[in-house]
């Protein structure tokens, strides 16, 4: 009996604690009533949630300029590479050491970018799965435009390129001799350009592209699409152009690439090469390494709503229609309209996403607030094992007020928005005091996150860190 006492008081804290999470999930999230946790994920996630206040930093490089993501080389060398937006990838040694020639320099071959801002630059790289035996690579960057324009009187901001390159006999610099591009689009403005490239369990190449930019999705080069409300747009355009899309490429295939015969709109009205549609800025995207192989893609928002979409074949994601799962008006872009389409023109239904953040210009009440979602992975690593399975994400900043970027972690769910908690880190409790800018994840499945102090591509204040668990 002095036993069960003794147990009561502390049976009290975990029921205090659940209610309070699920409280907290209610109120500032969204959460549905019909995906309420049971009491046994209720303990779970709670057990899980005070495993990841022993969570912290660890710095692995720093010096770099604007670094927006990282990505492992499938060689077993244990070599990372840092894409650093202002045209350069860098090579970290399996001990963490920056490699002090550039794995690429593309400066030359880019637009130039402007220093304060810019959305532009080095975007995506990714390693064929077959590269230790084939040293195939494939990069999306920003070239300078093409002639004429998307009307007779505006000119085209840049040129979109995404371009293979082979390594050289030095495993630790590219042959820049061996560009071949596969695929060019002309860029009507400088935002909104995505940038990921991922190879799929697949073995296809996916590259996520944005709307094409300015703003609503309304500008010269965004054509008018089936929802006439919104005066068209490039995310529910899936017939003049590629922009606000998924592509699916088979670049063993025939030249300049293939298109896998499974596409959605293979044989169909469409683009072969889109995959899905309906995005903003899908700016990061990753596949789950483990459990299904989900792709997880993070989609800027307007002006009131973040989002984090699982993205499946032939799927609509919503935008310019909706932005999250909120009806949107590009006239009025802060107002949120009281009903809209749930399908498409094709009968395709709009797909919400599973995490949904307020924009920083969101005027509604909330304690969780980002100019930017950016994108992260499913945590499939060793080391921190109150994360397993879980999605770790970001928030470029809090405002911009400063860097105060963060790093968040969402429980994987059923139907609805998926409940999400800061990651609470030793060393920063409140905010990085930096941008965050990507992501990373090695080939064991540990993550981690890029960031730098500075707005824009310029300084040296970018740095790499890994999350671990706090010592």
């Amino acid at each position: 009996m002095k036993k069960n006492r003794q147990a009561l008081p502390g049976r009290r804290i975990l029921f205090f604690a659940v209610t309070i999470f699920i409280t907290s999930c209610l109120s500032f999230l969204g959460c549905k009533k019909d995906v309420i946790p049971s009491a046994e994920e209720e303990i779970a996630t709670v057990a899980a949630m005070a495993k990841m206040k022993n969570v912290d930093l660890d710095l692995v490089a720093d010096g770099f300029v604007s670094p927006i993501g990282m990505v492992p080389i499938p060689d077993n060398t244990g070599r990372l590479v840092v894409i650093d937006q202002i045209g350069k990838l860098w090579i970290l040694d399996a001990n963490g050491n920056k490699l002090a020639t550039p794995f690429i320099d593309l400066t030359s071959r880019m637009q130039p970018l402007n220093p304060g801002f810019d959305e532009r630059g080095l975007l995506g790289v990714a390693f064929h799965p077959e590269y230790a035996s084939n040293g195939r690579l494939f990069i999306y960057y920003n070239a300078p435009p093409r002639a004429g324009g998307p009307t007779p009187t505006t000119t085209w901001n840049n040129l979109a390129r995404f371009s293979e390159f082979s390594v050289s006999s030095n495993p630790n610099v590219v042959d820049m001799s061996s560009e071949r591009t596969f695929l060019e689009i002309d860029d009507p403005q400088g935002n909104h350009n995505g940038g990921s490239l991922i190879f799929g369990g697949d073995g296809y190449l996916y590259i996520s592209i944005g709307d094409g930019g300015a703003a609503n999705d309304l500008a010269p080069g965004h054509v008018e699409d089936w929802y006439a409300a919104n005066g068209g747009g490039n995310g529910q355009d899936v017939e003049q152009n590629l922009w606000g899309s998924i592509l699916r490429l088979d670049m063993d295939g025939a030249m300049p690439y293939g298109v896998p015969a499974d596409n959605p709109f293979v044989g169909k009205t469409g683009f072969d090469e889109i995959y899905a549609y309906g995005f903003r800025n899908p700016y990061r995207m990753s596949f789950d390494m483990g459990g299904s192989k989900r792709l997880f893609v993070g989609d800027a928002g307007q002006v009131l709503w973040e989002e984090v979409s699982v993205v499946e074949k032939g799927g609509n994601y919503g935008w310019n229609v909706k932005e999250g799962t909120h009806c949107f008006d590009a006239e009025a872009p802060s107002t949120i309209p009281a009903d809209c389409p749930t399908v498409d023109n094709f009968g395709n239904r709009l797909i919400d996403p599973v995490i949904e953040m307020m924009n920083a210009a969101n005027p509604a009440p909330g304690s969780v607030k980002s100019l930017t979602v950016i994108g992260g992975h499913v945590y499939r690593g060793k080391d921190l094992h109150g994360l397993k399975g879980d999605y770790l994400f970001g928030s470029f900043s809090r405002s911009f007020a400063g860097p105060q970027g963060e790093i968040f972690v969402a429980k994987p769910s059923g139907p609805g928005l998926w409940p999400f908690e800061k990651l609470s880190l030793v060393s920063f409790p409140d905010h990085l005091g930096a941008f965050v800018k990507g992501f990373g994840q090695d080939l064991n499945g540990e993550i981690y996150v890029t960031t730098s102090t500075v707005l824009g591509p310029s300084g040296t204040t970018g740095k790499v860190y890994k999350i671990v668990p706090a010592p």
